[in-house]
């Protein structure tokens, strides 16, 4: 058997969300085939290497270079010396394009560079920032290839960043949709104890600005039917969101069981997903929720009006905007009738379109092309 291929993930953080969890399917995907070092920007955000399966040959980069600060030549020089370590590095996010930049300006026995770009954090939820696109496309001409999952990414990437096209690969995000199919145990989530008079209404989201969930909690303490609000994630947002919360009177009817993995263990457990996100591009939790056969209200953004089913559409409102959220939800709550039959619609077009063997068998043959290594992670 071939040696393993030596694989560098620089992440932007490595708790879990999109990203990490797409992350985590690929090295499970690739098995004994690969060994794994992961660095994250942010260096005590590692929630999602709980996520990775026994077997799964990674480690977490001790001591690594900083992949932030500013631009700096010996900066550059020290992350492209750790990067020749390895036999392929995937670069995740505006907080790893210094991995891009690395390349770019020590170009001599560097590895393939394959970059993810998968959305936008808060300080760009509202429109991208001008010297962060200049740096990008001068980072990006380094890459071998640019992975995005939604035709906004994919937009932005040609038409502002300027890459060519048969550089910008676009994959949308996949799952193992039988596996959401199937019931799931009543205590999965810690600290949910489903009630018959209650709907309970869940949010699979980390805990960050960008995510607005304090809006959530506002537009779920306006509604008068009998509900409970589950949010799953960790993240800095957690005291406003409790704050919010305490200010409803919604403190008794939240749940936030933090981090928690195998989401196809719980999701069945709500009765409707609730996005209130500033910025999405193709989210894995919408997937989740519709092969669970969840309706989903939430925030409009990215490529989520695409992606759900015709029936779910009238549910998506403008991002940032509690009350038309709020109506949303109660439509939703008050006729279960109609939760089963969106959620039907959501889980046969997840089922038909978004299970995990096509984006697996993309993602491969994109890193086994950067690589120059046909079948390397093949079975």
């Amino acid at each position: 058997m071939p040696a393993p291929v030596r694989i560098l993930h620089l992440h932007s953080s490595f708790d879990l969300g999109g990203k990490e969890a797409r992350a985590v399917r690929l090295m499970t995907a690739w098995g004994d085939r690969a060994r794994h070092v992961i660095v994250s920007g942010v260096s005590d955000a590692l929630g999602a290497r709980d996520a990775i399966p026994a077997g799964v040959a990674y480690e977490i980069a001790q001591d690594p270079p900083p992949l932030t600060g500013k631009p700096s030549v010996a900066r550059y020089e020290a992350i492209a010396k750790y990067m020749r370590r390895f036999d392929l590095v995937l670069t995740y996010n505006w907080g790893a394009i210094d991995g891009v930049m690395a390349r770019r300006a020590f170009p001599k026995g560097m590895p393939p560079v394959v970059h993810h770009e998968d959305g936008f954090n808060a300080d760009e939820a509202g429109g991208l920032k001008v010297q962060r696109n200049v740096y990008r496309r001068i980072a990006m001409a380094a890459a071998d290839a640019l992975a995005v999952p939604s035709r906004t990414l994919e937009r932005i990437a040609l038409e502002i960043w300027k890459q060519p096209r048969a550089r910008v690969h676009r994959i949308v995000n996949g799952i193992d949709t039988a596996a959401y199919a199937r019931p799931c145990a009543p205590d999965a989530i810690p600290g949910l104890v489903k009630r018959d008079d209650e709907v309970v209404i869940g949010a699979l989201a980390g805990l960050r600005t960008v995510k607005d969930l304090p809006m959530l909690v506002r537009a779920v303490g306006g509604l008068a039917s009998r509900v409970r609000l589950v949010i799953v994630g960790d993240g800095p947002e957690r005291a406003r969101i409790e704050g919010a919360a305490f200010a409803m009177g919604l403190s008794d009817r939240l749940v936030m069981p933090g981090f928690l993995p195998a989401p196809h263990r719980y999701v069945g457990l709500f009765d409707l997903l609730a996005s209130s996100s500033l910025s999405e591009q193709f989210p894995i939790s919408v997937v989740e929720a519709m092969a669970a056969g969840l309706p989903i209200a939430g925030t409009s953004v990215g490529d989520v009006p695409a992606m759900v089913a015709p029936e779910n559409a009238g549910y998506l409102i403008p991002a940032h905007n509690e009350v038309f959220l709020r109506d949303a939800l109660d439509t939703l709550v008050r006729e279960p009738a109609l939760r089963r039959y969106i959620g039907d619609a959501n889980r046969r077009r997840a089922t038909a379109e978004y299970d995990e063997t096509l984006m697996i068998a993309r993602y491969r043959a994109l890193y086994e092309t950067a690589l120059g290594r046909p079948g390397a992670l093949s079975g």
